[in-house]
């Protein structure tokens, strides 16, 4: 591929006829800066991912995830793949306006296009981030940096090399269909897991949420989510049963936190029931994004932050924020690929403090996706 940069205009010649009393040629003009910005070729395509059981949560049934796939390319013959990966019930942009804005942009972009993404496009602006920042890094190898098309074989499509699958938690599915799932994830390696709650009648939940906590092995650690979907009482309710648990001698098994068991707009609530109780209370759907979680940080908010790399918004202001306040964090999927899952994972490395397991483990929620991710990526 040629030089991108303006070819200079010679300078003009010494004897020309016309201009005899010329004293001294005129100067040549100036050489391109030498930190002038580097462009990028960029070329996006949309997925679609259907899972293998309809995801249910408090927000509804989720069935399909869809998702952009792009790719930069540097004029030296490296190449950077990111993800944009939507989840707009959650607080990101929609599928639609994320589709909108790749289709705005010219086919060659600057750092400075990419770092001007408005903060209201937060998954666009993890997904260009962590691309640019491939393409620095030489992460994938000499093949994958470097002209190969298929720079996607370097993507591990399970767990990040340096996390093992004991660090990762994997994700139940709500009601009882968690007492059949925890064994085979158990078998894979996972020591932590997330249940869905908030989905069925409190009552019935407890009942299963008593046969798990004794079916699980002593050694494991259990995560409640209610996305947002118990009443102040209900959570209530949560809370003193699992600080009832942890009470007891014939129980081993730890209930690390209940996550997001308020809505978004019941902080207040959330900060109380976390000053009542010796089970940890986490914010997922309230931190959705930077803005979110630097507003709840500002309200007070000192307990665990869920981190969603994929909606969060931009890599490098996150960093910056975790630098200057050393929040305590988890971080989790938003059922990216594995392009985004190792965008996320770095991250992860980089901004926990607590070693505490990271919500990765959802890779049974999908039909392998190797070939297709490879047939995609080689179309870009």
């Amino acid at each position: 591929m040629g030089s991108l940069l303006p070819t200079p205009t010679s300078p003009l010649p010494l004897n020309l006829p016309h201009l005899p009393h010329l004293p001294h040629p005129p100067h040549p003009p100036h050489p391109p800066h030498p930190h002038r910005e580097m462009t990028y070729r960029f070329k996006f395509r949309p997925y679609r991912r259907r899972f293998v059981r309809s995801l249910n949560t408090n927000h509804g049934e989720w069935d399909i995830r869809d998702g952009i796939i792009l790719r930069l390319d540097d004029q030296a013959g490296g190449i950077g793949a990111g993800e944009i990966a939507p989840i707009s019930w959650f607080g990101s942009e929609t599928m639609e306006q994320a589709l909108d804005f790749c289709r705005q942009l010219p086919t060659e972009i600057t750092e400075e296009t990419i770092f001007a993404i408005p903060d209201e496009l937060p998954a666009c602006q993890f997904g260009f981030e962590s691309a640019l920042e491939k393409m620095g890094s030489g992460e994938w190898g000499d093949a994958g940096t470097r002209g190969g098309g298929d720079a996607v074989k370097e993507f591990d499509m399970s767990v990040h090399p340096s996390i093992s699958v004991s660090s990762f938690s994997g994700l139940l599915s709500a009601g009882e269909v968690a007492l059949e799932q925890w064994e085979s994830l158990w078998q894979q390696g996972y020591r932590t897991f997330k249940w869905k709650i908030g989905v069925y009648a409190i009552a019935i939940e407890l009942k299963i949420f008593e046969l798990l906590t004794h079916s699980l092995p002593a050694s494991a650690k259990l995560r409640l989510d209610a996305n947002g979907g118990l009443s102040y009482d209900e959570a209530n309710l949560w809370l003193w049963t699992c600080d009832n648990l942890k009470a007891n001698p014939e129980i081993s098994l730890e209930i690390e936190f209940i996550e997001q068991p308020l809505p978004v707009d019941q902080l207040e609530g959330m900060l109380e029931l976390s000053m009542f109780y010796g089970t940890a209370i986490a914010l997922d759907e309230s931190v959705a994004t930077l803005g979110q979680l630097v507003n709840c940080y500002e309200q007070g908010w000192r307990g665990i932050f869920v981190i969603k790399p994929g909606i969060i918004g931009s890599p490098s202001q996150l960093r910056q924020f975790w630098q200057q306040h050393q929040i305590d964090t988890v971080f989790s999927s938003v059922f990216e690929t594995a392009i985004g899952r190792e965008a996320a994972l770095k991250l992860a490395t980089e901004l926990s403090l607590h070693n505490r397991a990271v919500g990765f483990g959802v890779n049974h929620f999908f039909a392998e996706e190797e070939t297709w991710l490879q047939n995609l990526w080689n179309n870009l």
